[in-house]
């Protein structure tokens, strides 16, 4: 997760709390030693962290908490409310996601200094907008930096992406201008503008900014910064927001460095919506930001409504009421575990999608496992794709694990027999589990033919709730809190899955 261990460290100090026999001054005290230390350890700056603690101590006075209160949940409360003002630019992120007009081609010119990792985020920007079923391009106007083209190109080939650049032009806005304009003509409606950057602020950049700027009249203009600068990123923000219009900001490199929640603050500080986190070097670790879902993952409440945002985009709406109707009347076979294992894949790092579940503790996920699990799930997809279609389509588990079937199988994937029967292994966990928590939530037999939400009554609730619990692997249950952790996930559903898990097919 982003800033994992600033955030273990709040969650922990906010979880004393709860051990707490008695909250007094003197509790509520050390919980905001214990945060105000994280956050300078993360390099915020000491007088927002002042603040932060001021505004916590106004917002909760124990001596004057009405009888009945809950003291637990008021201080956590306040802790969130400030760090979300903390963390706020005042513009809400939401009216800046692009928005899908017939007829019309966005222009975004990316600007900022060199390292920041700015050409590799044009192509993880234009690759979130792909996956929404925007048509983007990417434009190389990059001539300061040698190599910046060839990375451009070999980034956008990647993400099967078209691009334009120029090994022979020297003047960055001619290249700016002739991308956009080859790229008009070809109706691609998401135009990326990947600008120089220089090792420092200076009049050149700012000049050159100006001048491909004017040259493609970019509707809004992007500033990529490497947030392991740390506060040092209200000084940059604020010149690059003086020198050109700057609409939003990205942050990068916050994967691994102790400085993120410094230059999170900084820039919100200079009142530039932050729009997206840069949290890793592949396509798929970019991430959103909001504020409060933001905070609340922080804080290990996780952050349901991204999640659901995650896998609807990768599985078709069309699709997902027939996909719970075969897990639910238990008809898992092979070929439905290969499209699980697919938007898996797709979904993202395992680890990003755990830190978004309530409660999620992150340092019980293992170190660098991401990229090992991965791994994992391609090679099963390999022995899937080598079955024949009866294999594919049957749940007999016991014809699947014939020996010479088996060999065959190992031969024709070019694994390991062992590798197969883990294959096997996982197919009954998945099937069994899966089939089990569907059928305990009490869906209607046919999905197909829902329309809108199943209504249950609070006792109808409970009552699945205790079957799911029950359905579920101990371990899962466990790393969810129980019974109440998993009444919390189905709270945070927003809407999409509350009611029954009806809200699925919306």
């Amino acid at each position: 997760m982003v800033l994992q261990e600033l955030g273990s460290r709040i969650s922990k100090a906010v979880a004393t709390l709860a051990a707490s026999s008695v909250i007094d001054e003197k509790v509520l005290d050390a919980l905001l030693k214990e945060i105000c230390t994280a956050l300078l350890q993360s390099d915020v700056n000491v007088k927002q962290v002042a603040n932060l603690r001021n505004g916590v101590k106004k917002r909760v006075n124990i001596q004057e908490l009405a009888a009945g209160l809950n003291k637990q949940r008021v201080i956590e409360k306040a802790v969130f409310d400030e760090l979300c003002d903390m963390l706020d630019s005042g513009v809400d992120p939401k009216k800046l996601e692009l928005k899908k007009e017939k007829g019309k081609q966005q222009v975004v010119m990316f600007v900022g200094l060199q390292g920041s990792g700015k050409t590799t985020t044009c192509t993880k920007y234009a690759y979130y907008y792909k996956k929404k079923g925007w048509k983007p391009a990417l434009v190389c106007a990059d001539t300061y930096r040698a190599g910046a083209f060839d990375q451009l190109k070999q980034n956008a080939t990647k993400a099967q992406i078209p691009f334009y650049g120029s090994y022979k032009e020297t003047d960055p806005a001619a290249i700016a201008q002739q991308g956009v304009l080859r790229f008009r003509e070809e109706g691609r409606d998401l135009i990326i503008v990947d600008t120089s950057g220089r090792h420092k602020q200076e009049a050149a950049l700012f000049e050159e900014m100006k001048q491909v700027a004017a040259a493609v009249s970019p509707d809004v203009i992007i500033f990529v910064m490497d947030g392991s600068i740390g506060q040092a990123a209200f000084d940059q923000a604020k010149a690059f927001k003086e020198a050109v219009e700057v609409g939003a900001v990205i942050i990068t490199k916050l994967d691994g460095h102790a400085k993120g929640g410094g230059a999170l603050s900084a820039v919100a500080a200079t009142k530039s919506p932050i729009i997206f986190l840069g949290t890793g070097e592949h396509m798929d670790q970019f991430e959103s930001f909001e504020t409060k879902r933001f905070v609340q993952r922080l804080l290990g409440k996780g952050d349901v409504s991204g999640l659901m945002d995650k896998i609807q985009d990768v599985i078709p709406e069309d699709k997902q009421p027939e996909l719970l109707d075969t897990i639910s009347k238990g008809n898992v076979n092979m070929r439905v575990l290969k499209d699980m294992f697919e938007s898996v894949l797709e979904l993202g790092p395992m680890s990003q999608m755990m830190s978004m579940l309530p409660g999620f503790n992150s340092e019980l996920m293992p170190k660098g496992n991401d990229k090992q699990n991965q791994m994992m799930i391609r090679r099963y997809i390999t022995i899937i794709e080598s079955m024949t279609d009866k294999e594919m389509d049957t749940t007999n588990i016991k014809m699947l694990s014939e020996p010479s079937r088996v060999n065959r199988l190992a031969r024709g994937s070019g694994s390991t027999p062992a590798q197969v029967l883990a294959l096997l292994e996982s197919y009954k966990h998945y099937s069994k589990y899966a089939t089990q928590a569907l059928k305990a939530a009490n869906l209607p037999k046919n999905l197909k033919g829902m329309k809108g939400d199943v209504q249950m009554n609070p006792r109808q609730m409970q009552a699945a709730l205790g079957k799911m619990s029950r359905a579920l692997p101990p371990q899962l249950m466990q790393q969810l809190g129980g019974v109440s952790g998993l009444q919390s996930l189905m709270k945070g559903l927003d809407g999409k899955m509350m009611g029954g898990l009806g809200g699925m097919g919306k």
